[in-house]
């Protein structure tokens, strides 16, 4: 499934039950929430910021640097919305990650709550991944049942509350503020910017929006360092990637590579080649 020496979001897929919590915590699952836990919220964001990852949605926005745009010293309830609503042709990543390691989204969501001081998170999910969506949510069972999600997790006096949401097969909706026009249970068109998601977002509160694969990414970054993820990729492009290769090749699937990979050896020697040659 992946082509990559160093495995990020992909790292535990190969493993027999791999989305279930138990296989998860046995290899190392929800060490870096409690690491994030013990770091007070801007050192979590820091480290994020440190690590140079971006959206991995497609805008490339850094992503530690969307989360520092949340104001701190508003009142009102603070969200975290992931997007899992992959609809673009050709595109199965975020679904294999929910697919078979769920565990590692969540904690990745848990830890940006925690950053943020956001106590509710939504997961809107392509309502035609209706296994994904039933894995998800067995996972979120889970954690709830674990002490993982919450009003006091891991015994630290942090709450946190995640949903998920199914969507209802429209397209538009993988566009931040058509997704949330639709969790808000309107119709998903997109909203005027500015005001932005992280001032006025889900419900007119502050609200960070990120992909599947951002999060993903979220507790290896916390757990071995901003650093070390930046020392992956390229400059300004750092860590590794998701890519679906479909198509005429000898062995399509989803690979994760280090960002700066010409696209030539991606298809050469990860997915095989053209068929025929």
């Amino acid at each position: 499934m992946s082509g990559s020496a160093v495995q990020v979001v992909f790292k535990n897929i190969h493993r027999p039950n791999s989305h279930t919590l138990a296989v998860y915590q046995e290899f190392g699952g929800y060490q870096s929430l409690a690491k994030a836990l013990t770091m007070a919220r801007e050192d979590v964001i820091d480290e994020v910021k440190r690590s140079g990852v971006r959206g991995r949605g497609g805008a490339g926005f850094p992503a530690g640097l969307k989360w520092s745009f949340i104001p701190k010293e508003d009142a009102r309830p603070k969200y975290l919305v992931c997007n899992a609503d992959e609809g673009e042709p050709g595109t199965c990543k975020d679904r294999d990650i929910i697919r078979f390691d769920p565990h590692l989204l969540i904690e990745g969501m848990i830890i940006a709550a925690y950053a943020v001081s956001s106590e509710q998170g939504y997961i809107y999910i392509r309502g035609e991944f209706y296994r994904e969506a039933e894995r998800l949510q067995a996972a979120v069972d889970e954690a709830y049942a674990a002490g993982l999600l919450g009003d006091n997790i891991l015994q630290k006096g942090i709450r946190f509350h995640l949903a998920v949401h199914r969507g209802a097969g429209a397209y538009i909706c993988g566009e931040e503020t058509g997704l949330l026009e639709s969790l808000e249970g309107k119709k998903g068109q997109p909203r005027l910017k500015p005001p932005f998601p992280a001032n006025i977002g889900l419900y007119d509160c502050p609200t960070v929006i990120n992909n599947v694969e951002t999060l993903a990414a979220v507790p290896d970054i916390v757990l071995r360092g901003g650093d070390w993820y930046a020392g992956l990729g390229v400059a300004k492009s750092s860590g590794t990637k998701l890519f679906s290769v479909s198509g005429h090749v000898n062995k399509p699937g989803n690979y994760e590579v280090e960002l700066g990979i010409p696209l030539k050896t991606l298809i050469n020697d990860h997915a095989g080649g053209v068929r025929g040659g």
